[in-house]
């Protein structure tokens, strides 16, 4: 694997405003907010993706997930927090990570960023789900 950024600042290798260690994950500032204290999550150990993430950390991973959202909202008086993991597509490191962001209403931040489409009718939503829902 070549050098990953996320692995370096949970092995203490790379500076980083941290937030939380535990044995399981890490949390830090992300150093480009899109408001002061959003805060990335990381696993310590390498999972590019969610879907790459062993089953045995997904407890602690969700669980601190509650822990810095909390913190967030606190520590900046925020009205609540916005979650988000990306899978490939916008992951701008390769390591799993989940950003939490502080939210207040009237912030700017625009819901999910993108539009939002509907199926073309019940046939093709059932459609959409069945070919989901076989392989889970």
């Amino acid at each position: 694997m070549t050098e990953c950024t996320f692995c370096e600042i949970a092995a203490g290798k790379r500076p980083a405003a941290i937030i939380l260690e535990t044995e399981s994950v890490t949390a830090f500032l992300d150093h480009a907010p899109l408001f002061p204290g959003h805060t990335l999550l990381i696993p310590r150990i390498h999972a590019a993706t969610v879907e790459d993430l062993p089953m045995d950390f997904g407890g602690p991973f969700w669980t601190a997930i509650g822990r810095v959202a909390r913190a967030v909202r606190l520590g900046t008086s925020a009205q609540g927090t916005f979650v988000a993991i990306n899978n490939v597509v916008s992951q701008s490191v390769p390591h799993l990570h989940a950003h939490v962001v502080p939210r207040t209403r009237g912030d700017g931040l625009r819901g999910f960023f993108w539009p939002r489409s509907r199926y073309d009718d019940e046939a093709h939503r059932e459609a959409v789900r069945a070919a989901i829902a076989a392989l889970v």
